[in-house]
């Protein structure tokens, strides 16, 4: 039972890694020239600090999960793990909400500011960022399961009696 509990966790913890690994990565190679009349731009992440904010909070939680798949069972630094989930459940929380909120205004755009929606002249970037905001929002996903078992094992006595 243990052994089948340690599996589930290094499992969902290399899912995680793997979801906020390609959300970085896409998102960080997001980019697309358009142009209109006779005016050329280019559209990327670091045109703007949220995604800017959503790529590195996502490579440090990427970072992160990496060190914690070496992290031997038996180790008293399993307690320090369940805050490290939730400091990361956080910041992954809120960079895909600063980064879905631009990404919102890139498509609809803002009829009361004045901003018109840059999607229909970029699409291959917007699809871009769509992909990479889901592959965050799943790695959250997994992160708030990651975070709700450790907070399990930590209460639960009897778990920790039989690891």
């Amino acid at each position: 039972m243990v052994k089948t509990t340690r599996l589930c966790k290094l499992v969902l913890r290399f899912m995680a890694f793997g979801a906020t690994l390609s959300a970085a990565i896409v998102m960080a190679t997001s980019r697309e020239k358009a142009s209109f009349f006779t005016l050329s731009y280019e559209a990327k992440y670091s045109d703007l600090p949220a995604f800017k904010y959503f790529v590195i909070a996502n490579a440090v939680v990427t970072v992160y999960g990496f060190l914690v798949l070496f992290l031997p069972p038996e180790s008293m630094l399993w307690r320090l793990v369940v805050a490290l989930d939730t400091v990361f459940t956080m910041l992954l929380s809120s960079s895909i909400s600063a980064a879905f909120a631009v990404a919102q205004v890139g498509k609809n755009g803002n009829s009361y500011a004045g901003w018109l929606p840059i999607c229909g002249q970029v699409p291959k970037y917007c699809d871009q960022v769509k992909g990479a905001l889901i592959a965050g929002f799943i790695g959250l996903i997994l992160y708030a399961l990651l975070l709700l078992y450790a907070i399990h094992s930590v209460l639960d006595p009897l778990l920790l009696q039989k690891a």
